[in-house]
C-alpha cells in the first residue's frame, strides 16, 4: 500500500502541464530576496523556504494554482523578481511561491496612462511607453529587473518621486485587476483609492494580475555628479535644486561623506572625503543648474548626456535609492541601512542634527522627493555601521525621538516596519475579502500569524 501523496505532490499531479521549478537550489533562491541587507533579517530568515515554485504563463494557469492551493489550504507567496529588502517574498510557512515574471504582457499605452500584467519588468514597460514620449512616473533603481507588481506590492517610490511623490500618492496608480484566493477564484477590478488598499502590504491581501499606472513626459536627462568639500553646502545645493520650480528634474540624491568613498565604480569622479549630489536634470536646464552649482561652491565632476547614457547602457540611476546600499555593502560587509522620513520644511535642519548626533556611525544618503500630499522633503537611506541589534534599535529610537520617521527595514511584519502602527480597517477588510482562508504570505501581517 502506497503512502498518501503530500499536498505539494498532489499539486504536481493535478497540474502537470504547469512550469514547476523542482531544482532544490533554485527553490531556495526563489524563496529569498535582498533581506541580507539586514543582519537581523539574515539571521531570522536564513532557513525559510518554499516547498514548491511555479511560473504561471496565463490567467487560467494562475486560477488553476490558486484553486488547487485553496482546496488544500496551501500557503501562497507572490513573487516578482525578488528585489525587495525585507524578506517580503520569503515564505514563513512554506507552501508555493507564485513566480509572476512570465505573466508579463504589455496591454496598452495611452496619453498619460499605461496598463500591463503584473510580471512585466519596469525597464521593458518603458520600452513600450517611450515611443509615445512617455515614461513611468517613478521607478526603483532596480528597474531593469523589478516587476510592476513587485513595485506595487513591496515598493515605495524611486526615481521620479521628486515630481510625483511616492507610488501611493493619489493618481499614480489608477486601477488594478486582482484574484481572490478561493477554491473558485473570482477576478475583480479595483479603481482609485480602493486599488491602493493592496499597495505596499507585500502581497498579503490580494493577488494582483494587472496594473494601470500614470505616465510622465520623457525628457533627455542629463546625468551628473556635483562634488563639495563640506557637508552643509552640498546639502543646501541639493535642497535648492529640488525646490527650483523652473528646473525640470527626475532624480536628486545626496551622499554625505564617507558614502561616496563606498561607490567604487565612480571613484574617478568622487574625490576621497567629498560630499556629492547626483542628479538627473533635463538637458535644457543645464545652464540654470550650473548657476546653482556655482552659487553653492560645487564642482561638476561627472556629466553624461541622454545620448551618451543610452549608448553606454550605464546610468547613475543604479547608484541611487537602495542601489547605494548594495554598492556600499560590496566595499564593507559590516554596513547595514535605515529608511527615514524627514519633516517637510524642517528636513534640512533635521538632517544636519542627525549628522552631528551620529557622526561616522550613521552616514547620510538622502533621496529628495515630494511626499504624498506634494510637499518637498527628503527620505533617508542612511548607511549604518552595524555593531549589535540593541544599538541598531537605539539608533532607531533616537531618530524617532528627534521627530524623524523610521520605516524599520529590519523587521518582517508589515505593521512593525511602519513604526508599529495598525493597518487601516479598509486594508484589513480587503484581506478578508480576497484571502478568506489567510493563505497569502502568512506571518507577514500581525493578525494573520503562521498557523501552528
Amino acid at each position: 500500500m502506497n503512502a498518501p501523496a503530500s499536498a505539494i505532490e498532489q499539486l504536481h499531479l493535478e497540474l502537470p502541464e504547469l512550469d514547476w521549478i523542482t531544482d532544490e537550489s533554485r527553490i531556495v533562491r526563489l524563496s529569498q530576496d535582498f533581506s541580507w541587507f539586514s543582519p537581523v533579517l539574515q539571521r531570522q530568515l536564513k532557513d525559510k523556504r518554499a516547498d514548491a515554485v511555479v511560473r504561471p504563463r496565463s490567467e487560467d494557469e494562475i486560477r488553476a494554482v490558486v484553486s488547487a492551493c485553496a482546496r488544500r489550504a496551501i500557503p501562497i507567496t507572490i513573487r516578482g523578481s525578488g528585489t525587495g529588502n525585507y524578506g517580503q517574498t520569503t515564505p514563513l510557512a512554506g507552501g508555493v511561491v507564485l513566480d509572476m515574471t512570465v505573466f508579463n504582457a504589455m496591454l496598452w499605452v495611452r496619453p498619460g496612462v499605461a496598463r500591463a500584467q503584473a510580471g512585466i519588468r519596469l525597464g521593458e514597460l518603458e520600452k513600450h511607453t517611450r515611443p509615445s514620449g512617455q515614461e513611468l512616473r517613478c521607478v526603483p533603481s532596480t528597474y531593469r529587473s523589478a516587476t510592476l507588481g513587485g513595485l506595487f506590492g513591496g515598493g515605495f517610490g524611486g526615481v521620479g518621486s521628486i515630481n510625483h511623490g511616492p507610488l501611493g500618492a493619489i493618481g499614480n496608480v489608477l486601477g488594478l485587476r486582482a484574484m481572490t484566493i478561493e477554491a473558485e477564484p473570482q477576478v475583480v477590478e479595483l479603481r482609485g483609492a480602493e486599488a491602493l488598499r493592496m499597495h505596499h502590504v507585500w502581497g498579503t491581501n490580494g493577488l494582483v494580475l494587472e496594473l494601470e499606472v500614470g505616465l510622465a513626459p520623457v525628457h533627455p536627462w542629463l546625468e551628473s555628479l556635483v562634488v563639495f568639500d563640506a557637508f552643509e553646502p552640498a546639502l543646501l545645493f541639493a535642497d535648492a535644486l529640488a525646490h527650483a520650480p523652473g528646473i525640470v528634474k527626475r532624480e536628486i540624491a545626496f551622499f554625505g561623506s564617507p558614502v561616496p568613498d563606498h561607490l567604487a565604480q565612480l571613484a574617478d569622479h568622487l574625490p576621497r572625503g567629498c560630499h556629492a549630489v547626483l542628479s538627473l536634470v533635463a538637458e535644457s536646464c543645464e545652464a540654470p543648474m550650473l548657476e546653482l552649482v556655482a552659487a553653492h561652491g560645487g564642482r561638476m565632476s561627472y556629466r553624461k548626456t541622454a545620448a551618451e547614457v543610452q549608448k553606454s547602457n550605464r546610468t547613475l540611476v543604479e547608484f541611487t535609492w537602495n542601489h547605494t546600499t548594495l554598492h556600499a555593502l560590496k566595499v564593507d560587509k559590516n554596513l547595514t541601512y535605515l529608511q527615514s522620513g524627514f519633516t517637510p520644511g524642517r528636513h534640512v535642519e533635521q538632517v544636519i542634527a542627525m549628522e552631528k548626533l551620529f557622526a561616522g556611525e550613521v552616514m547620510m544618503h538622502l533621496e529628495f522627493l515630494r511626499n504624498a500630499v506634494g510637499l518637498m522633503t527628503c527620505s533617508g537611506l542612511q548607511l549604518v555601521r552595524f555593531s549589535t541589534e540593541e544599538r541598531l534599535d537605539e539608533i532607531i529610537r533616537l531618530h524617532r525621538a528627534h521627530g524623524v520617521h523610521i520605516n524599520n527595514p529590519h523587521v518582517n511584519i508589515v505593521e512593525d516596519g511602519k513604526a508599529g502602527g495598525p493597518l487601516p480597517p479598509e486594508v484589513i477588510e480587503l484581506k478578508r475579502r480576497f484571502d478568506p482562508q489567510g493563505l497569502l504570505n502568512p506571518g507577514k501581517l500581525r493578525d494573520w500569524p503562521v498557523a501552528a
